[in-house]
């Protein structure tokens, strides 16, 4: 699904209508539409944003924010704000912690944003913090690796 024009076989689709319009979503991603789903977007300044509205199944036994649920949307950020030192390769997540900070709840906006620290030939360095409104919900850093891109054939 190349195209000719150097698209990975798998690319962020832009939603159209609705509360997500003008974000992007990973549709070739089952595990981060069922988690989720989870979206994307470049905001007013170019910094990448990511987002999802908290539904009753991102939460725990006691009425709030499954960590679980933090962390995945996390490990999905990495990969949306190392998006550009990512370009042109596969990748893996290599490490990642959190700090849990605060919680959230059914219905609130949980918001992503962060920066690459640092971009080398094979790791990126990322760190980020989650967000519900003006309450740090998380802090997040992780590693992703950077690898090599399987054609359609497998090799």
């Amino acid at each position: 699904m190349d195209g000719g024009d150097n698209q990975p076989p798998y690319y962020p689709q832009l939603i159209s209508e609705g509360e997500w319009a003008g974000w992007k979503i990973w549709g070739s991603d089952p595990y981060e539409l069922m988690s989720g789903p989870f979206y994307s977007r470049r905001d007013d300044t170019g910094q990448m944003v990511c987002a999802f509205r908290a539904e009753p199944k991102h939460m725990n036994g006691g009425g709030f924010m499954h960590g679980g649920c933090l962390l995945t949307f996390a490990d999905y950020a990495l990969f949306s704000i190392g998006d550009e030192a990512l370009q042109g390769s596969g990748s893996v997540t290599a490490s990642l912690s959190g700090e849990f900070l605060d919680t959230a709840y059914v219905g609130d906006l949980i918001e992503a944003r962060g920066e690459v620290t640092k971009a080398g030939r094979s790791l990126v360095f990322i760190r980020g913090m989650i967000t519900c409104g003006e309450r740090a919900v998380l802090t997040f850093t992780g590693i992703v690796k950077k690898t090599k891109r399987k054609d359609a054939a497998g090799s």
